[in-house]
């Protein structure tokens, strides 16, 4: 047993690894984090949305950049999609379950906002009906993908792919980039702890 926890371990760290030597990667984390800077700058908001572990993610890294990373500071506007359960049990029983991301965007999207759309494959269909909604809003698109990017290829503005196929490991990266992030705009917002 203690042998799978030390590989496991050692998968999660040599994804990791790859990630610092993966350069298009680290711009477009770094690129995304001057994006997301230059919206709050504005008084733009940032909408999170994905399913199961990626729901979870998506609200983790909401509340990091609304609630607080690391300093005392005024609040941002993000919001994951995924946390009112009556919108979303409405939406899916009265339209469709594919719906309910979209639903939201375009209630609460406007021009100049954000999506961050995360799907360790970069095919779930309600995530990819978000990305067309905030198309038509005229939102910067961030997607948050596995290695192969999926359906989501070429529909956002940037595209965070960590070089795996695992889910487990994919959504770890997608934490650890999530709070690099978050780290970064909180920073150059609010100044350094």
């Amino acid at each position: 047993m203690q042998q799978k926890i030390k590989e496991t371990i050692k998968q999660s760290v040599l994804l990791k690894l790859q990630i610092i030597d993966n350069k298009e990667l680290l711009d477009a984390i770094t690129n995304v984090s001057k994006e997301l800077i230059y919206l709050f700058k504005k008084d733009h908001k940032v909408l999170f949305c994905g399913n199961g572990g990626s729901a979870a993610d998506a609200q983790h890294l909401a509340t990091e950049l609304a609630g607080r990373y690391y300093l005392d500071r005024a609040p941002l506007f993000a919001e994951a999609l995924t946390t009112n359960t009556s919108f979303l049990t409405a939406v899916g029983n009265d339209y469709a379950f594919d719906s309910i991301f979209a639903r939201a965007v375009t209630a609460k999207g406007r021009e100049g906002d954000a999506l961050i759309a995360m799907s360790t494959s970069g095919n779930s269909k309600n995530v990819i009906k978000a990305i067309k909604a905030a198309k038509e809003k005229n939102m910067l698109i961030i997607g948050m993908t596995g290695k192969i990017g999926g359906k989501m290829r070429g529909l956002c503005d940037y595209l965070i792919q960590i070089p795996s196929k695992d889910t487990p490991r994919i959504q770890e990266a997608h934490i650890l980039v999530g709070h690099i992030i978050c780290e970064l705009v909180e920073a150059e917002l609010f100044g350094k702890a």
